[in-house]
């Protein structure tokens, strides 16, 4: 599963205040399922959560990349990625990733679909006002502070006594997070692969330091709020209300804040909608980008 999502991608060189970093990157582009007319399609930039990696992605690669060119990265500190333990962890840098990265691939417009940690980068891009984002999806995600409700592990990440309890965490904890925020049970064989990135090249290390976003969300809550309300193009919101982080209670307060809110309620699934239930994503998500015509 994890050989088959690295063969995908590739590295590219981040730099940031003098230091290099590498960071692993897929594009539809340059996989075996390319064809003459991919350079044609719309870019799509898939951004993923924490606390895991891009490879959240890969139940719903295969049909989106029929009709997008795919682009998405583990953010620093993340996954394949390099994890530097003296390094400012931000919402602002991993934004800055991105968009670094479709700089360096000559893009000049492109649609959104983000997850949890992602939808925050995601309220970041829209934030910078730039004319490149033409659409957006958000799945589950902290969009409001005043009603993400963060499971024990994270409450406990991200108090003084994070760096000595991440050193506890294991396997088993893991499961029982997932187990505790998805109505659907994910396999074993997915959650080691997430398992491993987050061991990978010492990454607990660092994750007390990225778990610092939940104050990022506070601090710049106007900042991130009005990116959804002032956004250029149109966005949906996909929300499995089960989910006790940013389940139905978050898109109760979504309604309130947004004029004209475009959102589609999944009953029956959890904190992970685009593993739980690809399928249902998928089509709510084909529906939404038909509508607007970006895809035929």
């Amino acid at each position: 599963m994890l050989n088959d999502w690295m063969q995908k991608g590739d590295y590219f060189t981040y730099c940031n205040n003098n230091s290099e970093h590498q960071i692993f990157y897929c594009d539809s582009k340059t996989t075996l399922e390319r064809s003459s007319e991919n350079a044609e399609k719309p870019v799509l930039l898939l951004i993923h959560g924490f606390p895991s990696a891009s490879i959240d992605w890969q139940h719903v690669w295969p049909r989106l990349s029929e009709s997008f060119r795919l682009i998405t990265l583990d953010m620093i500190g993340f996954g394949l990625s390099d994890k530097p333990k003296d390094y400012p962890y931000c919402i602002a840098d991993q934004a800055n990733v991105f968009q670094a990265l479709i700089k360096q691939l000559g893009i000049t417009e492109y649609h959104i679909c983000a997850h949890d940690y992602g939808d925050t980068v995601a309220q970041e891009l829209l934030a910078r006002r730039g004319n490149m984002i033409h659409s957006t999806v958000l799945l589950n995600g902290g969009l409001f502070p005043e009603t993400h409700r963060p499971v024990l592990m994270q409450k406990l990440l991200i108090s003084p006594l994070g760096k000595w309890l991440i050193k506890f965490y294991s396997y088993k904890k893991l499961k029982r997070t997932f187990a505790s925020i998805c109505t659907k049970t994910i396999p074993d064989e997915e959650l080691k692969v997430y398992w491993n990135l987050l061991e990978l090249n010492d990454g607990m290390a660092v994750m007390p330091k990225l778990i610092r976003y939940m104050e990022e969300r506070r601090l710049h809550r106007n900042r991130w709020v009005t990116a959804l309300q002032q956004a250029q193009g149109p966005i949906r919101l996909i929300d499995g209300i089960e989910d006790p982080i940013s389940g139905i209670h978050m898109v109760e307060r979504y309604r309130y804040l947004i004029d004209n809110a475009d959102v589609v309620e999944l009953a029956g699934v959890g904190h992970y909608p685009q593993v739980e239930a690809p399928q249902q994503v998928l089509i709510a998500a084909l529906e939404f980008w038909r509508r607007y015509k970006i895809i035929s």
